[in-house]
């Protein structure tokens, strides 16, 4: 049975794509298309506050992309050089708060310690958030989005933990999308269950989806990575078969094989 994923692939360098391999143990074949492109800004601005750590409280960090453009800001020798020499052990004395187990593992790669990995969405970190911050101390720098959702910020305003964002990147269509998905719908067919991984991915493929599935659109088991996501989807009007339990390869993997095979549960 074949599975759609709308997302990138993995590094190359990283070995295989975890959905990939986690969703073959099923026996199930996953074809990953790419939905999103990035466009990263104000990483100037980006660097300049994080060479300020002694005015924030710590970081908060919901997506790879926001990890992504923290490395863009420190790519310059000097600015390297400043982060391993002293920036990166002020702001490790600071919490930094992670959504998912991507985002805490990148976090790891420039040396901070994530806290909060196991949250799984922005709800549930700014409940955690607010379980270990006092009102009216230090901001929490925010790198995200343009497109970030106001869940996280309006939680911690009700409690009076400041937090201070910084739009670090923009998120577009891919300019190869539509013709990838044409393609594999021409030459793989309709897949047993598609699977999106963001709000944005839901507005960006599913009336391409609808239109190249045509009659048979009700066959297809749709899936998302969490619940937000979930949302948007039956927002769209599509019942959902399935949402991880947290956004891992494992959880999704196992899922989507429930949802394709009720009777085994």
């Amino acid at each position: 049975m074949k599975v759609l994923l709308l997302k990138e692939p993995k590094d190359k360098d990283s070995g295989p794509d975890p959905y990939i391999k986690e969703l073959g143990s099923y026996s199930l074949e996953a074809t990953l298309i790419p939905v999103l492109s990035f466009e990263f800004v104000s990483l100037d601005s980006l660097f300049e506050k994080l060479s300020h750590p002694e005015c924030y409280g710590g970081l908060v960090v919901t997506s790879p992309r926001a990890l992504e453009a923290i490395k863009m800001s420190l790519k310059e020798k000097s600015k390297k050089e400043a982060w391993s020499k002293s920036l990166k052990q002020m702001w490790n004395i600071k919490p930094t708060y992670v959504v998912g187990k991507a985002t805490a593992s990148l976090v790891e790669e420039i040396g901070l310690i994530p806290q909060g990995e196991k949250s799984g969405n922005a709800e549930k970190l700014a409940e955690y958030i607010c379980s270990r911050e006092k009102p009216n101390s230090s901001a929490l720098l925010f790198p995200c989005g343009a497109l970030k959702r106001e869940v996280l910020p309006t939680v911690l305003r009700e409690k009076g933990i400041p937090l201070e964002s910084l739009t670090v990147y923009q998120t577009t269509q891919h300019p190869d999308l539509q013709e990838s998905l044409s393609s594999y719908f021409s030459q793989q067919g309709i897949p047993a269950s598609v699977v999106f991984f963001s709000p944005s991915g839901v507005r960006f493929c599913l009336q391409h989806i609808q239109k190249l599935s045509g009659d048979l659109i009700n066959q297809v088991k749709f899936a998302a990575i969490g619940p937000t996501t979930a949302e948007a989807l039956e927002g769209a009007g599509m019942a959902v078969s399935c949402t991880a339990g947290s956004p891992t390869p494992q959880d999704l993997a196992a899922g989507i094989h429930r949802a394709l095979h009720p009777q085994n549960c």
